[in-house]
């Protein structure tokens, strides 16, 4: 796999005859003629979409993101490019799939996201420093509303922008912002620590 590939950015192979790169729009409206057009879609956002199932179910994350190729692939034709971009679609996708596994489990959404205690490099001073915080700002992020949390880990996990995350959890755009807004706040007022990057 490429870099172009992993991070997104369509490559030459994909495009229509002309050699030009196709966009993940016209690859999905090519992949309902052509089952082969869906390849570069799953090239390009399977390093993501295994990163937000490693991040909230480890154990099931690859079996997870089949499942989700499976789903995506099966409902192409509901896409609807005035919801927001492919991107955010398949992280719609990706979310329901976790949300069903976790229904088929019987286990409600993990109390913590990872307290690193199974991390084998605590001996450094950025990870013993993370580690010292990790157990409150999980409680902390456990304690905001689902919706509210969802928005905040996709944009600060996942990358992806307001818009994209109002997409995946199914709200406007302008609501996902205060949201966000009021889960940043709600972080910066409780957090024993200096919030840096995307989480402030």
């Amino acid at each position: 796999m490429t870099p172009d590939e992993r991070d997104g950015t369509p490559d030459e192979r994909d495009g229509p005859g002309t050699g030009g790169a196709a966009t993940d729009e016209e690859l999905l409206a090519r992949a309902g003629r052509d089952a082969s057009a869906f390849e570069p879609l799953v090239r390009r956002h399977s390093d993501a979409l295994h990163g937000y199932f490693a991040r909230r179910a480890p154990g099931a994350a690859d079996d997870l993101l089949a499942e989700a190729w499976l789903q995506a692939y099966s409902t192409r034709h509901g896409f609807d490019a005035a919801r927001g971009p492919v991107r955010a679609w398949l992280f719609g996708v990706a979310r329901n799939v976790l949300s069903a596994h976790w229904r088929r489990t019987e286990r409600q959404r993990p109390g913590r996201l990872g307290d690193g205690r199974d991390d084998p490099w605590e001996a450094v001073d950025a990870r013993l420093d993370a580690a010292a915080v990790a157990p409150r700002l999980c409680a902390l992020l456990t304690e905001l509303p689902e919706v509210e949390r969802e928005l905040l880990l996709l944009v600060a996990w996942e990358q992806l922008t307001p818009g994209e995350a109002a997409a995946v959890v199914g709200i406007p755009a302008g609501t996902a912002r205060s949201r966000l807004h009021r889960a940043r706040n709600r972080l910066r007022a409780d957090a024993p620590l200096k919030l840096t990057g995307d989480l402030a």
